[in-house]
């Protein structure tokens, strides 16, 4: 994989005393929906989510340790991070509706998680996120029909032509047993420094989408919306548990510390090498600047604390920028070969199990889910379901497993 040539650790950043915003500075222009690149708003989306996982993680920390000094730091560089949370989410439009967002949402779980796994070198990794890939895609086309039903407009409008908008992997094939949504870890003293940080990015992703499906979900008046984000909402609890148990629990604070604030300098590098909005751009290049102090603090924190230099667990230079852009044929491709794959403990089967049988029995109960009445619903009042594909064809979903909740 071409790098590069950035390393973090060479860099010093805007000093973290200089990096307090006042209101004005905080009060930032939402980006036009109607206008604006349909991947800009996926890279906002995504830093969303990563700045969410940094605050998390940073409180989660400072519960856990007893050093005073340490707590302090902590909340000062959280504060920050706050900001920077302010001001990237509220980047987003109010003029879009929480379902026009959930959209978005979606087409960054879908092109987000294709890139990576078209990147990821360990093949037990990218397995990972070939398998989570095909059931954003298919929440992305239940949500696209439930958009045309409740507000009368078509998916397209928002992912333009660079996400298809066809089933992926049935919905109501995704709950699972909790069990099987265990992966086994990778090793965090031989995994590449790219595996660490592409299983904290998705990680972080997944994590925002089930908080943010949480909180709207109720919104809703139509009950079928409602009763949809229920569903979705308990399998994103699925794909945050398969991702997160990817990451190696042996790392330690001081090491997961300095992978998140490693991870946003690599992310914010990213976006700003590949943003087409050049306002947009200014605030990525300013976050990566106060990251660089960041990851800096952090460092300083591992060796007084662990014991261990910074460059023993990171990369000594940025990989190649994560990129959004289409990835259609390489789903495709897994729609061809992966779709009917379910989990059993930490592998993949192609069949059904005791396990999986007994969880889709308890949930089903003889009815059909939120996730296939949404289709029907469609089809009553439009004659069909929603499709939006680049070249015409609508691929059909394998039924091998249909015996399984019929």
């Amino acid at each position: 994989m071409t790098t590069t040539g950035f390393n973090p650790l060479e860099h010093r950043g805007i000093p973290l005393d200089r990096q307090v915003r006042n209101w004005r500075e905080l009060d930032v222009d939402p980006i036009d929906p109607d206008h604006s690149d349909p991947y800009t708003r996926c890279r906002i989306i995504t830093m969303n989510g990563i700045e969410v996982e940094a605050l998390m993680f940073s409180h989660q920390f400072a519960r856990n340790c007893l050093d005073m000094d340490v707590k302090r730091q902590l909340a000062e560089v959280r504060y920050i991070e706050q900001q920077q949370q302010k001001a990237v989410n509220w980047l987003l439009p109010g003029v879009s509706s929480a379902l026009e967002t959930t959209i978005a949402y979606e087409q960054v779980a879908v092109d987000l998680t294709a890139w990576v796994a078209r990147m990821e070198p360990d093949p037990y990794l990218k397995q990972a996120y070939q398998f989570g890939v095909l059931e954003d895609f298919d929440h992305l086309y239940r949500y696209a029909n439930l958009y045309e039903m409740v507000q009368r407009r078509k998916a397209e409008r928002i992912v333009d032509d660079l996400t298809e908008v066809i089933p992926g992997r049935p919905t109501k094939y995704h709950h699972r047993h909790p069990a099987d949504n265990v992966r086994e870890p990778y090793d965090r003293s031989t995994a590449a420094p790219i595996s660490k940080l592409h299983a904290l990015t998705i990680m972080s992703t997944e994590q925002q989408t089930m908080n943010f499906y949480m909180n709207v979900g109720p919104e809703y008046m139509e009950p079928i919306a409602r009763q949809l984000y229920q569903e979705i909402g308990l399998i994103e609890e699925e794909h945050v548990t398969h991702y997160e148990s990817l990451v190696d629990p042996g790392e330690t604070w001081w090491e997961r510390l300095v992978n998140h604030e490693y991870n946003e300098c690599y992310l914010y590098y990213s976006f700003m090498q590949t943003e087409s909005d050049r306002r947009i751009k200014a605030i990525w290049e300013l976050h990566l600047n106060m990251e660089l102090e960041h990851l800096h603090l952090a460092c300083e924190l591992m060796r007084a604390h662990d014991g261990r230099e910074p460059e023993e667990v990171l990369a000594p230079e940025l990989p190649a920028p994560v990129t959004f852009e289409p990835n259609k044929e390489y789903l495709r491709e897994l729609l061809d070969t992966q779709i009917d794959l379910t989990t059993l403990g930490t592998g993949y089967v192609q069949e059904a199990h005791e396990r999986f049988e007994a969880m889709q029995d308890a949930l089903m109960g003889g009815e059909l889910p939120p996730s296939e009445r949404v289709i029907d619903l469609h089809r009553e009042q439009f004659g069909t379901d929603y499709r939006h594909s680049t070249d015409g064809e609508h691929p059909v979903p394998s039924l091998r497993q249909q015996h399984t909740t019929s």
